[in-house]
């Protein structure tokens, strides 16, 4: 294969330049040794856009890529991205994870894989995809296809086996050698024993000890955790022992393997019954968990709750389980290996399927937390719960998918997660779930009719009306033959919200009222019902009455700010803005999107962000600013396909952009309006909110004079689920 040329042209040393944004993780302690190896792969990546890197299990493979990726960060204009597949157990999840990787939002019904390959198609990223084995035809089928259709994109792959594709390169990795070896294994001894240097006699131990792993990272660093207790002589005798107790495994597998089967199987045998029972049990969880969910699932009778914490900290100890510090504060995490070795002792045991139930049943209750939680002044922090709690929550709703009995339950927690899946960008692996859910025949109970209520919104945002029609029906039918008012009204709001985007802003009243009306009967307040009120008020506003949709937004936002809502409350400042700059008050509108903006990307919404930046490019060409506006609306239009239909092919939503892009034209002239939307088509919707935020950057059209006054039509738009009491002008009573 030919040596790939500069990736970024005319941009002069790639070393001088600054990386562009990425997600690989800071190391938390030295990478050790390897030089040779790094710059052997660096080399493969100059002539090969896949290389992939096979090794046995716990050899450093994970490190090797991430080290050699973040060496090479500045050749990547698009940054260089990780994404890890361990967590993701069905095929069908795999794309969803790397638009997860790449921080894409999509609420559109298109294929993931296709909005995976128009994201890449012309963008210079390294795509690192770490622990794909299980996984390797769905990953090979992929990967094959994103390099065809994107020229300029490479992927870095780590696993234990090849992709075996056209064009891979590999480079499988070896043991360290016992240089490196002995370095890695010092170094993370000075770990447990700070200033531990082996004396003259010690080195010749520590030699051995080396060798007899055959060199493996993970073997070595859990060996080094045992100098906390023991000395390296006694390392070296027990680890003898343990050799000969645990030699075999099955027939044929690689010495390597069981090499490092057997480092593992030494670890869990110097481990406490308490500690190998937890080991065992922490196995159930998929990717990150906290001390809480570990306590209630793997505490019982033979390990008291109270006690996990203890056991816990010393299984962090010896390495077993690493500690990982984000967003949702202290999480825990077993190395994947460690995690199969435990699987198999709690299978052994004939415990998992308890334990599994019990996982289940913590991720049930802690989703039907974060949904009562989300009308609080705690939204962000549910939003960063359940983002790190993603894999455990789909872990919850594939375990409840194996029993017929026991499908109600997923679809509870499908249902439940509606904030999630339409608040905080998920809609597309949302619409996954909830169509998953509905494959199995279950009674229309509660739990069924919430999944349909909640896939016509998500259908309805995806711009999919035929899908929308059908699920809102079905649940309206079923709601008025069971005697579901909740669930009816819930129906009635999402078939008000599909009038508005099909510009029927009449029928969109008249529903919006009439579900309002329910939602106070049956005594419902959430985030849903102030959208339903949000709602109203762009239907009222489309249809020319600002002062009306204005006294409901105002409404909604003093029961937001009550509440500590800030997700509808951005939709209630839309509103608010639309109406701002229809009386003449351009930078009151300003204002208010700004906050919009603000909390849109707290949330990762970015059908709010993609709206306010319509309505700012229009106050920004009001107040004069005709090459801002230009760039404004460029930077929304390369937003929209990750969004839906661009404003939803509606007249009404369409009119604010006509007469930006009019009056822009105008001042600008055709050339350098056109080289305005360019620029903001450019800009990723990160950088588009920074400089909407900022008040802007250099203007390439000259500044044309403001007009002064506001154009005539305008945007909107909102959306969302609901739930409450309504006053008698539509809007709930507070509480």
């Amino acid at each position: 294969m030919r040596r790939l040329q500069d990736p970024c042209p005319n941009s002069g040393d790639p070393e001088a330049r600054p990386a562009a944004p990425g997600n690989l993780p800071a190391e938390l302690n030295p990478f050790m040794g390897r030089e040779d190896e790094l710059a052997e792969l660096g080399g493969l990546l100059e002539e090969s856009r896949l290389v992939t890197v096979p090794g046995v299990a716990g050899v450093g493979k994970t490190r090797c890529v991430i080290r050699v990726a973040a060496l090479r960060e500045k050749r990547y204009c698009d940054g260089v991205l990780l994404a890890e597949l361990s967590a993701v157990r069905h095929p069908e999840l795999l794309e969803h994870a790397l638009i997860d990787a790449l921080g894409l939002t999509d609420h559109t019904s298109r294929p993931p894989r296709a909005v995976l390959v128009e994201h890449l198609s012309e963008r210079r990223t390294l795509l690192v995809i770490d622990g794909f084995e299980h996984l390797v035809d769905a990953c090979a089928d992929l990967v094959t296809e994103l390099l065809r259709r994107a020229p300029r994109l490479q992927v870095l792959a780590a696993g234990r086996c090849p992709l075996r594709v056209d064009g891979e390169r590999t480079f499988p990795l070896a043991p360290m050698s016992d240089r490196d070896a002995v370095e890695l294994f010092t170094e993370r001894a000075r770990g447990v024993r700070p200033g531990w240097e082996p004396t003259v006699g010690e080195r010749a131990a520590v030699l051995e000890l080396c060798r007899r792993l055959d060199g493996i990272p993970l073997a070595l660093e859990l060996a080094a955790g045992r100098l906390r207790a023991l000395s390296v002589e006694q390392v070296l005798l027990r680890l003898d022992d343990r050799f000969r107790l645990l030699t075999g495994g099955r027939r044929g597998a690689p010495p390597r393997h069981q090499t490092l089967r057997t480092a593992i199987g030494w670890s869990h045998e110097l481990c406490t019954p308490e500690q190998r029972l937890l080991w065992a049990r922490l196995s159930v969880f998929a990717g990150q968990f906290d001390l809480e969910a570990a306590e209630y699932i793997c505490g019982g009778a033979d390990l008291p709750a109270d006690s996990v914490l203890d056991v816990l900290d010393e299984l962090l100890a010896q390495s077993v389980v690493e500690r990982e510090d984000g967003p949702a504060g202290a999480r825990y995490r077993l190395l994947d290996t460690v995690s199969e070795y435990g699987a198999q002792w709690l299978a052994a045991a004939g415990d998992a399927p308890r334990l599994r139930r019990r996982h289940r049943d913590w991720f049930l209750g802690l989703a039907t937390w974060c949904e009562l939680d989300w009308f609080s002044p705690r939204q962000a922090e549910v939003a960063a719960r359940i983002d790190s709690e993603l894999p455990n929550l789909r872990r919850a709703m594939e375990c409840s998918m194996e029993s017929p009995d026991e499908v109600h339950l997923a679809q509870y927690l499908a249902g439940t997660l509606w904030f999630y899946w339409a608040g905080c960008g998920r809609l597309s692996e949302g619409r996954h779930w909830l169509d998953h859910v509905l494959e199995e025949p279950t009674p229309h109970d509660a739990a069924r009719l919430k999944v349909l209520w909640v896939l016509g919104y998500v259908a309805v945002l995806q711009g999919d009306a035929v899908g929308a029609i059908s699920a809102l029906q079905e649940c309206r039918e079923e709601a008025e033959r069971s005697g579901d008012a909740t669930a009816l009204a819930y129906a009635v709001h999402r078939t008000g919200c599909l009038a508005i985007v099909t510009d029927d802003m009449e029928r969109a009243e008249e529903l919006l009222r009439d579900a309002l009306r329910r939602y106070r009967e049956v005594g419902e307040l959430n985030s849903n019902v102030l959208m339903a009120q949000v709602e109203l008020a762009m239907a009222v506003a489309f249809l020319g009455d600002l002062d009306a949709a204005a006294a409901i937004c105002d409404e909604v936002r003093e029961i937001c700010e009550d509440h500590g809502e800030r997700w509808a409350l951005a939709y209630a400042l839309y509103v608010l803005a639309y109406a701002a700059l229809r009386r003449g008050r351009p930078a009151r509108a300003r204002q208010m999107l700004g906050e919009c903006l603000t909390i849109g990307r707290t949330f990762n919404d970015l059908l709010g962000t993609v709206l306010s930046l319509e309505l700012l490019a229009l106050v920004t060409v009001v107040e004069g600013d005709a090459g801002e506006a230009a760039v404004l609306q460029g930077a929304a239009e390369g937003i929209w396909p990750s969004v839906g239909l661009q404003l939803f092919g509606s007249a009404f939503y369409g009119r604010p952009r006509a007469e930006c892009e009019e009056q822009a034209r105008r001042e600008l002239g055709n050339a350098a309006y056109e080289e305005g939307l360019r620029a903001g088509r450019r800009l990723d919707p990160g950088a588009a909110v920074d400089r909407a935020l900022g008040g802007g950057g250099p203007v390439s059209a000259a500044d044309g004079p403001g007009t002064g006054g506001a154009p005539t039509g305008g945007p909107g738009g909102t959306r969302r689920p609901a739930a409450s009491r309504m006053t008698g002008r539509g809007g709930p009573d507070r509480w």
